[in-house]
């Protein structure tokens, strides 16, 4: 551009000079020096003209430039796209917001569990959810949950919380004479789960990993929840390795953000330790339909178990630094929905789990093991309490398993379900009869106002209430949230073979009955407000606090954050 203005220049100057020529022998020196003038002032009319032209060809490449700049800090592989023949993009905004689809979210809380889902309803959840783009990375909460993505959402980090902080006690539950005091405070408080679930994803292979804060029935101890490995290419179906809590009952299959009480019932606790449980390796997976649901899993130890410093921190009974055989075992839960329409959710099921090895723990004997189990339940209020019902260890435990049958029904705003299990230790030693137990539950849940509990097809349970964002708790706009109020009864019996000869077949564990009633107040889906109150009977077992019968009573709450 400045080399086409020289040569115009020089030009112009040569033919001024070369015109002037013939003037000189023809004209006289006025003329000669008008005529010049006129030539010099034409000249400087043309270079300011293309003085003009050339701060407007600056001005215009200039603008090119910048936008080609901006272009480049928008989209960085714009350029790399077009080398290798893919077509240009249009320039994106640096920054960028995309607002949630109107009633896409119903407002349920987030599981207690890291967000194993398939990359479809990964991507799926996040185009309903609120989005900003930052340099190309997404952050949204898609489920309600912190999220962060690459554009495509191939890669993905998410984090959650499940806080549950418990405080309440007990009155009228004093021992009889005779029978030691137990644990029962009057008032006190236990920080029951505080667990922080990361998700790391790459399309549908996501890594779970939760360490728990509250992994013991006292505060103080810190625990895992789950670490594992998951594939969730398969339609409707999640692979799982590692420690994990495989899905078995109804109850247990739930996320604890939506429990009706508290705590489960005590046949479902009972059951799901036989050989699943919290922290469980475990490998299998789950399938779900619309209309049924299975599950099921191989599975080994609990985290921890071989521990011997982990004696009491682990929340069922510790570890072990004695065992030499680890217990190996297995689940199996099948569902179905036989009825769905608006009104109506009729679901059955059934569940088995089996401990077919129990671990081998070495005794006085350096060269031989030995295989015990045992039960106990405290009555479903969880603050250090002390058992009431339970078996002590029962000894030459080959195999220990449990089934049962499962039904739910939803009409409308009323949820009513109950479960029912049979469980059975088989004994190796001669002359030793199998024990068996039982347990069964009913629970009904109504809600007041807000968006009733409804069917969960990934879990083939109910799931909680829901608060959309457009009914959240704000007394000004006469907005309350959910509320609801929930009961159950609950039943184990934990004694067997109490007239046989043989002393060694007699198990007294005691049969305990809890009555609970209680209301659940969601303000928004993230936080809920839950009172109990439980009326407990146990019959007398061989625990030194239950050797007559005791019963008693309990008021607990508890605070919950769910993201």
């Amino acid at each position: 551009m400045v080399f086409s203005f020289r040569r115009t220049t020089a030009l112009l100057a040569t033919t001024t000079l070369v015109s002037l020529l013939p003037l000189c022998g023809h004209a006289r020196a006025a003329d000669q020096m008008q005529i010049m003038e006129r030539q010099i002032q034409a000249m400087q009319a043309q270079l300011s003209t293309m003085k003009k032209e050339h701060a407007e060809e600056v001005k215009r490449a200039r603008a090119v430039l910048a936008r080609q700049r901006e272009e480049a800090e928008n989209n960085p592989y714009a350029q790399r796209g077009r080398y290798i023949g893919q077509p240009r993009q249009a320039a994106q905004p640096l920054i960028s917001v995309r607002q949630a689809k109107p009633g896409a979210d119903d407002g349920r809380p987030p599981s207690d569990r890291a967000d194993v889902s398939s990359w479809s309803d990964f991507q799926r959840a996040t185009a309903q959810d609120e989005e900003v783009t930052v340099g190309g990375i997404k952050v949204g909460f898609p489920g309600g949950r912190p999220t962060i993505q690459s554009s495509d959402g191939a890669y993905a980090l998410s984090i959650g919380l499940a806080y549950h902080e418990d405080f309440g006690g007990f009155f009228n539950s004093g021992p009889r004479a005779g029978e030691t005091r137990g644990a029962f405070n009057g008032f006190t408080s236990n920080q029951r789960r505080l667990r922080i679930p990361f998700m790391f994803r790459y399309k549908n292979w996501v890594a779970a990993v939760t360490p728990d804060f509250g992994a013991n029935h006292n505060d103080g101890y810190v625990g895992l929840y789950e670490g594992n490995l998951n594939y969730t290419g398969l339609h409707n179906t999640v692979l799982t390795v590692g420690y994990f809590q495989p899905r078995v009952t109804e109850e247990d299959s739930e996320s604890s953000n939506d429990f009706f009480t508290l705590e489960r019932p005590s046949i479902t606790d009972m059951v799901r330790n036989i050989a699943a449980g919290d922290a469980r390796f475990s490998v299998g997976g789950l399938h779900y339909e619309k209309r049924w649901w299975v599950a099921g899993y191989f599975t080994g130890q609990e985290w921890g178990h071989r521990n011997a410093s982990d004696m009491s921190s682990t929340y069922y009974g510790g570890g072990s630094g004695s065992t030499v055989d680890s217990q190996t075992g297995a689940t199996l839960r099948v569902a179905g929905r036989p009825v769905v329409t608006k009104d109506v959710d009729l679901h059955i099921g059934a569940s088995a789990i089996s401990a077919f090895k129990v671990a081998c723990n070495t005794g006085t004997d350096p060269n031989h093991c030995t295989r015990s189990t045992s039960f106990g339940q405290r009555p479903e209020f969880d603050i250090g309490e002390a058992n009431l019902a339970a078996t002590g260890g029962i000894s030459n435990a080959a195999q220990v398993w449990a089934a049962g049958p499962e039904l739910g029904l939803r009409w409308r705003r009323l949820i009513v379900k109950g479960e029912y299990y049979h469980v059975g230790v088989q004994r190796s030693a001669p002359g030793l009869k199998s024990a068996s137990f039982q347990g069964w539950y009913g629970s009904a849940a109504y809600t007041l106002f807000g968006n009733p509990r409804m069917y969960n097809i990934k879990e083939g349970a109910f799931g909680a209430p829901g608060v959309k964002a457009s009914e959240e708790f704000n007394p000004a706009l006469n907005q309350w949230g959910a509320l609801e109020v929930v009961g159950h009864y609950s039943v184990i019996d934990l004694n067997s073979n109490l007239n046989d000869a043989n002393a060694k077949n007699v198990i007294r564990g005691g049969q305990q009955t809890v009555w609970t009633g209680g209301l659940n107040w969601y303000p928004n889906r993230h936080f809920r407000l839950m009172l109990d109150y439980s009326r407990f009977i146990v019959s007398r077992s061989n625990q030194a606090t239950n050797t007559a019968g005791r019963t008693g009573n309990s008021i607990a709450a508890r605070i919950q954050a769910a993201f």
